[in-house]
């Protein structure tokens, strides 16, 4: 069986122009900034961020007061659910700040991340600005991203053929197994995200965030166990943590599973390796709520401070530039793009061992 990495590879190479520049000073990064520059397209849009901040306050108010009114009843499930979607959200509008897309002071956006991440949704902001600006610079690129380094999921067939035992079990399914996966993907981030505050070496933020976080969680579950009988009060902490897992991932993931891998050594220059190894998804406004912006991920890559608002024009900017240079812009429906992501995950699955060879009963069936 041909590798999948091999075939995206050779992908590359055939679909990707010898020397993009070539064609013309249209052609350019540069002159693409700034035609989007000059269409405003770069300008913050407070306004917008400040309607976000007020539709996120009520609905935490709202899930507040449901978890007050309904007191000892299993509907609390229900807000559960609705609090794992609502600090996906947040988390959104964290990544947002992350990129400088809310304010001009870049001080100011990292105060606000942090509060967001640490204090709101509990997940500390110094692990995601380090994690995603490696993943921003060499998005797909072996080595170089974190986003395709093995973990409980296998990116790449030569990680896949490492796996053993049970993992190689998980490994082989792991696309049909990708969403049941994610109901644990919450609780992942919170404990990883944690662990690295305490790091040698310096981190930025370390005791503010470790202060926030401990006080958040604190807070949180001194009510949640508080409020409510102890059964209960697990599986509320059981659905909050597995909506938010799932909804993160499911947002996370279309956007470069299942597009080109570039080799360690790639050459590829900056426009086309972020449009070519990046998915958007179509869906309208509806798409751009439910996903944060994280929809128009090629417009997001090439101008990572660029304004939600701003994306969809600037979408219809960069697929005419890059169709211009012969460079794939690619969109697929949510579902195609979920249906995409499982199939690839399967293919690279397929490299891992059968946890059931032996050695020695091999050996026998050689000879």
């Amino acid at each position: 069986m041909t590798s999948v990495t091999s075939t995206l590879s050779r992908d590359v190479r055939r679909t990707v122009p010898r020397d993009p520049n070539s064609v013309g000073p249209t052609s350019t990064y540069s002159t693409l900034m700034r035609t989007v520059r000059d269409e405003g397209l770069l300008e913050r849009r407070r306004g917008f961020y400040y309607a976000v901040f007020a539709g996120l306050a009520l609905a935490l108010g709202g899930l507040v007061t449901g978890f007050v009114l309904l007191g000892d009843s299993w509907y609390q499930l229900l807000i559960a659910a609705g609090l794992g979607i609502v600090l996906t959200q947040i988390a959104f509008v964290t990544h947002e700040a992350s990129h400088r897309q809310i304010f001009t002071s870049g001080v100011a956006n990292d105060r606000l991340g942090r509060i967001l991440a640490a204090g709101v949704v509990g997940i500390s902001y110094h692990w995601w600005m380090h994690k995603h600006s490696r993943h921003h610079a060499k998005p797909n690129q072996k080595g170089a991203d974190p986003d395709i380094a093995p973990d409980t999921i296998t990116f790449l067939p030569e990680d896949a053929a490492k796996s053993t035992g049970a993992m190689a079990l998980i490994t082989r399914k792991q696309g049909y197994l990708f969403f049941p996966l994610l109901t644990l993907e919450g609780l992942n981030l919170h404990l990883r995200s944690i662990i690295t505050l305490f790091d040698r070496g310096r981190v930025e933020g370390r005791f503010l965030e470790l202060g926030l976080i401990t006080a958040r969680l604190s807070l949180y579950v001194a009510v949640i166990f508080w409020a409510l009988p102890l059964g209960m009060a697990f599986a509320f902490l059981g659905v909050q943590l597995a909506v938010f897992g799932v909804y993160m991932g499911a947002s996370f993931a279309p956007n470069h599973k299942g597009m080109p891998i570039l080799p360690a050594d790639s050459p590829l220059d900056f426009l086309t390796r972020q449009v070519m190894t990046s998915r958007n998804l179509r869906g309208g406004w509806w798409s751009t709520t439910m996903f944060g912006g994280l929809n128009y991920q090629i417009e997001h890559h090439l101008f990572p401070n660029m304004p939600r608002p701003a994306l969809r024009k600037a979408a219809s900017i960069v697929r005419e530039h890059s169709r211009t240079l012969g460079i794939p812009y690619t969109e697929a429906g949510i579902m195609e793009s979920y249906r995409i992501v499982i199939r690839y995950l399967n293919e690279v699955g397929l490299a891992a061992r059968d946890p059931f060879d032996c050695p020695m009963v091999n050996s026998f069936r050689r000879t």
